[in-house]
């Protein structure tokens, strides 16, 4: 392992052209979690008679996040250990591969691995356009790519659930087409991205990162606080058509609106974290745990459906406040060397946390959905708590100083 005084020196200088194959590639593995939700109910209904279609069918839509939660570290060690660059070419070639795989495959087990083929690419890509968004930029500037990938993830979400829609009117394979845009990313990232090097640096400028060793104790109470997003992001997205149906609202365009106030609420937050610039990194999670728990507390106990759209924008506020704070706050206590593995272990906690989202309030519900309110104002309650306890990490975290943890500010890993 390199001595951590070391960060990247490229002879180009990142620009407009790196930013956007960045954040819309951080898009792509947000269309395998939504894009297909639409066309499950005719999909189900073509594999009727194949034995175990029932759990099959679901599992198309879930398996890749599944993937990525496990697999998504290993993918953060390769970009450490053999480049950034060759892993995201390779991943997207296996993004389009297994995505169009499904336009000709007749097996439904079959369509489920190659299912688990896109959640490895997605792993790959996810992980890899993260960790060269903190290698290609610093400070301020690396802090608003982050606040950017959560917006363009978000609206990516829309977007593709209503393509889903409609190109799955027809036919229920159809939607798998779009996995084909891939071939368009893959040359615009082989041409205009670069692998990053590294330089040596004067040793006081990071000698709040261990060297050599990954900073696990540092780190780890902020992915179980991703973990916690992933969840937190899921709830809405799952949950709020059941409980619209128990206030008597089941019009698709209501359920609909809903899900776009939320949207909203995320977009503003991650847009708002830069007029957070200065503010300690444990105060801005306490704000967006609170906002988040707030809007939970108030989805739980509202009686109308202008009073669930209120909760729903007040809940995205805070997610959207939590993602680009934690990446931000994570890359800071890394180095160049580190980076791949700290922005893979991020990618595994968000999506696990998506996964078991609708499994924890399933639990906690037994399927009864009239429980679903009490189950809300359990995960708000919790997110409340959360807040409190967000104070404690750079205790927990062991970190030396905690002045060199202010977010929009000088930060441990600017430039590193």
């Amino acid at each position: 392992m390199v001595a951590n005084s070391f960060v990247e020196k490229s002879t180009r200088q990142a620009g407009l052209p790196q930013s956007l194959l960045l954040l819309l590639g951080s898009c792509l593995p947000v269309l395998g979690a939504v894009l297909l939700a639409p066309v499950l109910p005719r999909m189900q209904a073509h594999f009727a008679d194949v034995a175990g279609s029932a759990v099959l069918v679901p599992i198309v839509l879930t398996l890749p996040a599944l993937v990525i939660a496990l697999l998504a570290p290993f993918a953060g060690l390769i970009a450490d250990r053999l480049g950034r660059k060759p892993l995201l070419l390779a991943s997207m070639l296996l993004y389009v591969l297994c995505g169009v795989l499904p336009l000709w495959l007749d097996s439904l087990q079959a369509i489920v691995l190659s299912r688990a083929g896109i959640g490895l690419a997605e792993a790959g890509i996810m992980t890899c356009c993260t960790t060269l968004m903190g290698d290609y930029y610093s400070g301020a500037k690396r802090e608003r790519l982050f606040a950017l990938q959560m917006v363009a993830t978000s609206l990516s979400a829309a977007v593709f659930i209503a393509l889903g829609g409609f190109l799955g009117q027809n036919d229920w394979r159809t939607p798998f087409a779009l996995y084909a845009v891939g071939l368009i990313f893959l040359p615009l990232m082989a041409w205009q991205l670069w692998e990053p090097q590294a330089r040596p640096q004067p040793q006081q400028a990071t000698q709040a990162v261990p060297t050599g060793k990954f900073p696990w104790r540092a780190l780890t109470p902020m992915y179980v606080l991703a973990l916690l997003a992933g969840l937190s992001l899921f709830i809405v997205p799952v949950q709020v058509g059941y409980l619209l149906n128990l206030l008597q609202v089941d019009a698709p365009q209501q359920i609909g609106m809903t899900m776009g106030a939320n949207q909203l609420g995320v977009l503003v937050g991650a847009l708002s974290f830069r007029l957070f610039s200065g503010m300690r990194g444990q105060h801005m999670l306490l704000i967006a745990y609170v906002l988040a728990g707030i809007g939970g507390l108030l989805m739980s106990d509202a009686f109308s459906h202008v009073q669930v759209v209120v909760a729903v924008t007040i809940n995205g506020l805070g997610i959207g406040l939590m993602l680009p704070t934690l990446i931000t706050w994570i890359m800071a206590q890394v180095n160049f060397h580190q980076r791949g593995r700290a922005a893979g272990c991020f990618t595994a906690a968000i999506f696990a946390g998506e996964f078991i989202s609708p499994l924890v309030v399933l639990g906690m519900t037994q399927g009864d959905a009239t429980a679903l309110p009490g189950a809300l104002a359990i995960v708000g309650g919790v997110q409340l708590l959360v807040a409190v306890l967000c104070l404690a990490v750079p205790r927990l975290g062991g970190l030396l100083d905690d002045a060199n943890i202010v977010v929009g500010g000088t930060s441990i890993g600017d430039g590193n």
